[in-house]
């Protein structure tokens, strides 16, 4: 078994070497880390930073320790974080590998041989782990807060089969490393909250524990329930610092209700062909029910529930594994929402170990009945060897997928190609080609179109008008420019960037009576502002330049003086002054 976990690593990072490649990518790597220093050291105040924030709406502390390490070794190269996340991925297939042994030899109740058992459980860690599906998690640093929350999670899983495989004196130990994972877990990510509810699934089949009773099932597990509570609730709390759970106004019952079919449908449909997958599944403007794209799922969901419950006695893997599927995707579905997505390829982490399972489960099968020659052994040769080519086909795909995530450019030209209707990924795509290293003067003109688009498909989104008053200001364009970030302005009055941009166009075009206050408004909302610091002292100094030549001595003073106080009272650290735009 040992030689098949370090084959099972050693396929699994190899899958995964392109991914070494990738960079930063402007989908929040911009604002975790490009704009972040609160995560870089392990010193006391990068510590309590981590421990205490709710940065972009997730409590991720351990996630962020684990980054701060990445930072004490390597710095800001994005080589070393990628590598962690490999590095855990593959720790994660490892963790499989031990827990489908268990499970599948209880699914076959000891009707197995070893070999097959071992090597089903093998093929059901290959089949998790090198699936093109978790390329997201894998590729893409900030989803550091995946694969580390997923070793949690599997090692919490693997403890509790230990703990409950008999009742000897290891099981306190082994109980209480369940619970210390679940908890390292939830500190990472809540993604695994509902571990409590996937254990007595397990009580129900494989394990086929049921007959101690729910009253002991449930309070065996009552330590577990408390931890879920608690990191359900730290998750609300963060999702609302951070961000905003989106409205029962905005998308009513009946549309709540399709979202989260659609869930449960698809990402077993995508596991089983992973084609077309992409960064950014947009949730559109309004949810109709009754139109194919949700009652289609709405009935296969209906009808794939029925069937299994109906086989449930003859096949009950099959309604384990839906229901386990359903369970971790329903905290991320329609039910409680937050975002701009219908769905993401990373919610699948967690929620496909059931149908790697079932994969596993297929190949013992086909060992077992070569093995007991119910099968001829020319048909054995060719099943194996088809799940051997499985494999290979998968780590081809992946591989291709992980090129995808290269740069913001490939990513984002990719999913426009996917959906031309995607506003956000119009939007970001433009923002990838403005910042792009080998942007050209045709570049912005570039930008520019996309994010037209993006305004086109979705007008109230206020960053589109952000980013294309930037594309059409680095064009020289700036009378064009100030209607987009005057509709910025109306739509976002909250956000610093947009009196400080508007006042930083209006420096440009040499307004300095009309730039200066926007900008005192904005450094007064985010004194970090480095930018709007720097054109706010260039707006002074101008303005002084042009009352000094009008005769207006005493005017020109205040403002030098003005220029002075502002440039000097620089919160300590703060970083040079980029005039770029947000993503």
């Amino acid at each position: 078994m040992t030689a098949l976990a370090v084959l099972v690593f050693a396929v699994t990072v190899i899958a995964f070497l392109p991914v070494l490649h990738g960079q930063f990518l402007n989908w929040d790597d911009e604002e975790n880390f490009l704009r972040n220093d609160g995560f870089r050291g392990l010193g006391l105040p990068q510590l309590r930073w981590m421990f205490s924030t709710s940065l972009m709406g997730h409590y991720i502390p351990l996630t962020w320790l684990s980054l701060g390490v990445n930072y004490a070794v390597g710095g800001m190269q994005p080589r070393g974080y990628l590598a962690g996340n490999v590095l855990l991925h593959a720790a994660a297939a490892v963790l499989v590998v031990l827990i489908a042994r268990p499970l599948l030899a209880a699914a076959f109740r000891g009707r197995a041989p070893v070999h097959a058992v071992e090597l089903g459980a093998a093929f059901a860690a290959l089949v998790f782990a090198i699936h093109p599906l978790r390329v997201e998690s894998v590729a893409w640093i900030t989803e550091r807060r995946d694969v580390l929350s997923g070793v949690w999670y599997l090692l919490a899983v693997w403890a509790w089969l230990r703990a409950v495989a008999d009742d000897t004196r290891s099981y306190p130990a082994f109980y209480a490393l369940s619970l210390c994972a679940f908890s390292g877990g939830l500190l990472s990510k809540a993604s695994g909250v509902m571990l409590p509810f996937a254990l007595l699934l397990l009580d129900a089949y494989p394990l086929r524990r049921l007959g101690l009773g729910w009253r002991k099932l449930l309070a065996e597990k009552l330590p577990h329930f408390a931890l879920a509570g608690l990191g359900a609730a730290a998750a609300l709390w963060a999702v609302r610092q951070g961000t905003a759970v989106t409205s029962y106004g905005d998308y009513g019952l009946g549309g709540r209700i399709v979202m989260t079919a659609y869930g449960f449908v698809f990402y077993p449909w995508k596991w089983l062909w992973p084609v077309g997958l992409s960064p950014m599944y947009e949730l559109p403007a309004r949810i109709d029910p009754w139109v194919p794209r949700f009652l289609v799922p709405l009935l296969v969901c209906v009808l794939v529930t029925a069937v299994l419950i109906a086989l449930r006695r003859r096949w009950p893997a099959g309604l384990a594994v839906w229901a386990y599927s359903s369970l971790m995707v329903l905290p991320v579905s329609g039910i409680v929402h937050a975002g701009f997505q219908l769905a993401h390829d990373r919610y699948s982490y967690l929620s496909g170990l059931g149908l790697a399972l079932l994969a596993g489960g297929a190949l013992v099968l086909v060992l077992r009945a070569g093995a007991e020659s119910r099968i001829p052994p020319w048909l054995a040769v060719l099943l194996s060897a088809t799940a051997a080519m499985v494999v290979l086909g998968l780590v081809a795909q992946t591989w291709r997928q992980t090129r995808i995530w290269r740069s913001s450019e490939t990513l984002w030209a990719w999913a426009v190609d996917l959906d031309p209707r995607c506003a956000i990924c119009h939007n970001n795509l433009g923002s990838a080609i403005i910042h792009s290293p080998t942007r050209t003067a045709l570049s912005p003109a570039s930008a520019e179109t996309h994010f037209r688009r993006a305004i086109a498909l979705r007008p109230g989104r206020p960053t589109f008008y952000h980013n294309l008053g930037g594309a059409l200001a680095l064009q020289g364009r700036y009378g064009e420019a100030e209607g987009p970030l005057r509709e910025f302005l109306r739509l976002s009055p909250d956000r610093p960037e947009a009196p400080g941009r508007l006042g930083m166009l209006y420096v440009d075009q040499g307004r300095y009576a009309e730039a200066v206050p926007l900008l005192r408004q904005a450094l007064a909302m985010e004194p970090r502002f480095a930018a709007v610091r720097a054109d706010l002292v260039r707006g002074l100094r101008l303005d002084a330049q042009a009352q000094r030549k009008s005769g207006r001595e005493a005017e020109a003073k205040a403002l030098e003086a003005e220029a002075a106080r502002v440039e000097a009272s620089a919160p300590p650290g703060l970083g040079a002054a980029a005039r770029t735009y947000p993503r």
